[in-house]
């Protein structure tokens, strides 16, 4: 879930010019345009999609120097949303992400790597379901500029995918649903 951030942080640190300084994004959840998706496979048969609809971050970067790049983003887990009131209780639940004990996903990046062609790795910390776990986000650069309200922003895409066993989800869904692939979508304000 985290590494859609981190993918949009390294975007960022590819897009600004060799002058450039340190410069921070805030996601732009408000207008809804920064998303966390994922899809899993439904025994083995078809994909589930879904999102969690609500989420906060930030990402900073100077793209004179990627590594000194930095992301940071915060899930409320109760925001899962797949499109079925009774599949989302479930998810919910103390089967799978157990909200009640385990409210937020945090994401911290630890390392960025350029791969050149506006592409990269993001490394961090993703902690899920109450384990801390190192992932590993690839992300590539959307693009940048003036929005037409006087501000400036940058969107970036990135995938990864998790093993929900390595987080403590064991619910038996069957060898076909283990993994979970997360697709983040971001748009950053600069401040």
């Amino acid at each position: 879930m985290m590494k859609l951030f981190a993918t949009a942080l390294l975007t960022l640190l590819l897009s600004f010019p060799a002058y450039a300084k340190v410069e921070v994004y805030d996601l732009d959840v408000k207008g809804a345009h920064a998303s966390i998706q994922f899809k899993i496979k439904h025994l083995g048969y078809s994909w589930l999609f879904g999102r969690f609809n609500k989420l906060e971050g930030w990402m900073s970067g100077d793209q004179a120097d990627p590594s000194t790049s930095k992301v940071e983003v915060s899930i409320d887990t109760s925001s899962i949303d797949s499109n079925h009131a009774e599949r989302d209780k479930h998810l919910r639940s103390a089967d799978f992400l157990d909200v009640k004990k385990y409210p937020k996903a945090t994401f911290v990046s630890t390392k960025v790597v350029d791969n050149g062609d506006k592409t990269g790795t993001i490394y961090g910390n993703l902690t899920l379901h109450g384990v801390t776990k190192q992932i590993q986000i690839e992300t590539k650069f959307v693009g940048q500029g003036e929005d037409p309200w006087g501000g400036y922003r940058a969107g970036f895409e990135g995938t990864t995918t998790l093993k929900l066993a390595d987080f403590g989800i064991t619910y038996n869904l069957g060898p076909a649903s283990t993994f979970v692939e997360m697709m983040l979508f971001v748009e950053g304000i600069r401040r």
